[in-house]
């Protein structure tokens, strides 16, 4: 504990503090969730600990408000703020010196003349001479080396920008560990501040590494999520829930409605959700994300040929390193087995391109084109444009005409046919192609899954390797915090089977859709063979009979010609 309570102070109990720094901000009242919050910051005597909260509850000001009040009663405290962002670790500094100047009772902190001060670190007056400042503010992937701190406050290190790969999730959990080198032994405290940005995100290693972490979700959970907490839930939550058993499914946060929830659950998509509001990180299901990276065979694809035969093998030696991977922790990509000699190859059997028009929004019009060879489905290319404008469709046009597709099948889900219209001139022009509807039926997602399951644990869909890195670059204009979401192997990794699973799944649903017109040729092939198989076995049973009878007759006719010749009757 940083600063032990004085009942002859009450000020020295940070809730307290924290309702005299927002009255002066002119800002709310302080809510129950951010009081219970202010509590844990103080008084959980554990130094190693983590705030994880659902996105908007201001704890980021709350941690701002609680560094310049620990350094009102203890001016020898070196601080140091890191953010995944610098800018984000700088304006935290600012918004502390900002609390400084206005709330009277922390003015005796303004750094004095001659005193270090700036938007990246400052002291306090009355600190004793050191090194490091009062409070400093870094980027997470800032020098921190020679850095010292009684307190470190690890304000959303974890980003979009620095976490959507494993990878990058790996490099920022080398440098978190850093800040055991930079904290100063005997009573420094580490506080993380974060809400997880992935499944696979870092602040799920924190508690095997002793930290002690309370979660405040948007949320009351019910009894299965309460399981999943575990004795992470943050004690309010339960003991309201222990009170009300009937607030299960509403709102935790008087700042945010059940209205306001409802609204970020269709937006956001039910796994962003999860993890942005429910902070519900479990992967204990393994059937809620069924699609693995895993099960794909990585290679290099061209338009015209494919590989007469690759196999597929789970081996490290095989595994892809030099790309990106968007999937879950652990999944991998992998190479198929080498062979002694280099594959024939032979032209595709055929090749198919699958568009799905945007609907409305921020949807985009995907496509995807997949190409059949010897039982295996080849991915040649995949992308998405934004609405119908020229531009998309000749951008559609030209990519049907690169890969030599020779069938197209377009989504009429949306416009009663009104896009292979709007398409066919397009296509006249750049590649003259007949244009085949089709209208699905089901829900989405299921119908997503159940298509591209199956072909992918038999590890009978070849991607082109090339096609991963332009996946991952094609939204490198969108801002961080949305360009994972349009990403197809995300898409890919991410969907389960529960409603509006994923923000936006436009390029998923067109690779199940050219996945899918396969699946019906295979299956129409099956049968055909089937049927042309039973056609052969009664035709050989015709033959056999016939040839049977025609034989015992001509024997008969023979044994009468020769008694006529002899003379008999």
């Amino acid at each position: 504990m940083l600063v032990k309570y004085n009942p002859a102070d009450p000020l020295s109990d940070f809730r307290n503090a924290l309702k005299l720094f927002w009255k002066t901000l002119n800002l709310p009242r302080p809510t129950r969730r951010q009081l219970s919050i202010a509590k844990f910051l103080q008084y959980e005597k554990n130094p190693r600990k983590m705030v994880k909260a659902l996105r908007g509850l201001g704890k980021s000001w709350i941690a701002a408000a609680f560094v310049v009040w620990a350094l009102r009663y203890r001016r020898e405290l070196n601080i140091l703020v890191v953010s995944g962002a610098k800018l984000k670790a700088d304006q935290f500094t600012t918004f502390c010196l900002r609390l400084i100047t206005e709330v009277e009772w922390l003015r005796p902190l303004l750094p004095r003349e001659g005193q270090r001060s700036s938007m990246t670190g400052f002291d306090v007056a009355g600190a004793p001479p050191s090194q490091t400042q009062s409070l400093v503010s870094l980027g997470i992937t800032s020098q921190m080396t020679g850095n010292r701190a009684d307190l470190i406050i690890a304000d959303d290190v974890e980003t979009p920008n620095n976490s959507d790969t494993q990878t990058q999730r790996e490099k920022l959990a080398e440098r978190i560990k850093e800040f055991e080198d930079i904290i100063k032994p005997g009573g420094g405290e580490i506080i993380f501040l974060g809400t997880p940005q992935t499944e696979d995100s870092i602040y799920n290693r924190l508690p095997g590494r002793g930290y002690k972490v309370k979660v405040w979700p948007a949320e009351y959970p019910n009894a299965r999520q309460r399981e999943r907490y575990g004795q992470e839930l943050a004690e309010d939550i339960i003991q309201d829930l222990d009170a009300n058993p009937a607030l299960v499914g509403h709102a935790t946060e008087s700042r945010f409605s059940d209205v306001i929830l409802a609204e970020k659950k269709i937006s956001q998509g039910q796994a962003r959700y999860a993890l942005q509001y429910m902070l519900d990180t479990s992967l204990s299901d393994v059937d809620r994300y069924p699609l693995k990276l895993s099960d794909l065979i990585i290679y290099s694809l061209n338009p015209d040929q494919g590989p007469e035969k690759l196999m597929w093998a789970r081996d490290t030696e095989l595994v892809v390193n030099d790309l990106p991977i968007v999937g879950l922790d652990g999944d991998k990509l992998y190479r198929p087995i080498p062979t002694a000699n280099p594959p024939a190859y032979l032209p595709y059997t055929g090749c198919v391109m699958f568009i799905d028009p945007a609907g409305r929004g921020a949807d985009e019009t995907a496509y995807a084109i997949v190409a059949y060879l010897h039982g295996l489905l080849h991915l040649l290319d995949a992308g998405a444009f934004k609405g119908y404008d020229d531009k998309a469709m000749t951008g559609l046009a030209e990519a049907a005409k690169r890969s030599k597709v020779k069938h197209l099948r377009v989504e009429d889900n949306f416009g009663d046919g009104m896009f292979a219209q709007l398409l066919k001139p397009h296509l006249q022009r750049v590649y003259p192609l007949t244009i085949e509807d089709y209208h699905s039926v089901g829900q989405k997602e299921k119908r997503i899954i159940d298509t591209l399951e199956p072909v992918m644990a038999q590890h009978r869909l070849v991607v082109d390797r090339d096609l991963i890195q332009r996946d991952y670059e094609s939204v490198s204009h969108l801002p961080t915090d949305e360009a994972f979401a349009y990403r197809l192997f995300y898409q890919l990794t991410h969907i389960t089977s529960e409603r509006r699973a994923l923000p936006h799944d436009d390029r998923v649903e067109a690779v199940a859709g050219a996945v899918g017109y396969w699946a019906e040729q295979m299956a129409r092939d099956v049968d055909r063979s089937v049927q042309v198989s039973r056609d052969k076995a009664i035709v050989a049973e015709l033959k056999r009979h016939l040839a049977h009878a025609l034989g015992h007759k001509a024997k008969n006719e023979k044994k009468g010609w020769l008694r006529k010749r002899r003379g008999e009757r």
